[in-house]
């Protein structure tokens, strides 16, 4: 949902093995090989980039299906990348009670995030997640911080991967307030969210202190829409998060949700306390 402290899907549980994805990686490589093709001239054929076939091959990112069954076809691979493709740890850095809606946000349509602890983690810069993977309790090592860095980075990557999903982002106004890593870190995450306002499928809105109640009340929540018009929410709490499928609690949700977005400043308004907030650019 968001992330640190408590995290977004990001805090807690033991830090996780990269080994089947460095397998994996081997395979494609060792294919990739045999067919006598460099990595410049398998990624155009695979429809990615140079870099994004690099990370795969090194074993740092964790390769979409679509990638797995071009691969697949294009190096003739015997099924032996798809096979290997079925053991893949899912992404490092990611909290395991975070993992299933992960991947449902990776293919949503419609994407509702409500944050009143810290910005959302879709929308953090580098510095503010850093900030918070240092500040934890208990303390993460080096490698975990990356791991998690890593994560993060990758997941930002669906606002500009998937410019047709809808993306709405309520937060407390308090949150943008709070000066997480210091003056400089701040003033470079209000400027980036002012950047990420101007995208035309991104609402972004800020509850205001000087509402005294509001239909958010109860804690973080996140909605989301499938490609087959399926709506789930999601709630976390410290070193939990609770996946919502039932249609009943999921509409109550819905409602609520609607209801913070009539009770938050608008899109425009919003934009304008943020300018404020960061003072002259």
């Amino acid at each position: 949902m968001t992330d640190e402290v408590p995290d977004e899907g990001q805090s807690g549980g033991e830090p996780e093995t990269s080994d089947s994805l460095k397998a994996f990686g081997e395979v494609v490589k060792a294919f990739r090989k045999r067919a006598r093709l460099t990595q410049e001239a398998f990624a155009p054929r695979v429809g990615y980039s140079v870099p994004t076939v690099a990370s795969i091959e090194q074993g740092r990112r964790l390769p979409s299906a679509d990638f797995v069954e071009r691969s697949e076809e294009l190096l003739d691979a015997f099924g032996v990348i798809r096979g290997a493709a079925k053991h893949l740890v899912r992404k490092p850095g990611l909290a395991k009670w975070f993992r299933q809606w992960a991947s449902l946000e990776g293919k949503a349509v419609t994407l509702y995030t409500y944050e009143n602890r810290l910005v959302p983690g879709l929308l953090q810069t580098p510095a503010y997640a850093r900030t918070l993977f240092e500040q934890r309790i208990p303390a993460l090592g080096d490698d975990e911080i990356d791991a998690k860095l890593v994560a993060r980075a990758e997941r930002k990557k669906l606002l500009t991967d998937r410019p047709h999903t809808i993306y709405s982002f309520i937060i407390e106004e308090h949150v943008l307030r709070r000066q997480t890593g210091g003056p400089e870190v701040m003033r470079e995450q209000i400027n980036h969210i002012l950047d990420i306002c101007a995208r035309r499928n991104i609402d972004i809105q800020i509850m205001q202190q000087a509402r005294g109640h509001h239909a958010g009340l109860d804690g973080p929540l996140c909605l989301l829409e499938t490609p087959e018009n399926r709506w789930y929410a999601y709630s976390e709490g410290q070193e939990n998060g609770l996946l919502i499928s039932d249609a009943k609690v999921v509409s109550i949700l819905q409602k609520r949700y609607a209801r913070m977005r009539a009770q938050a400043l608008s899109a425009e308004d919003s934009v304008s306390l943020l300018q404020e907030m960061r003072g002259a650019p």
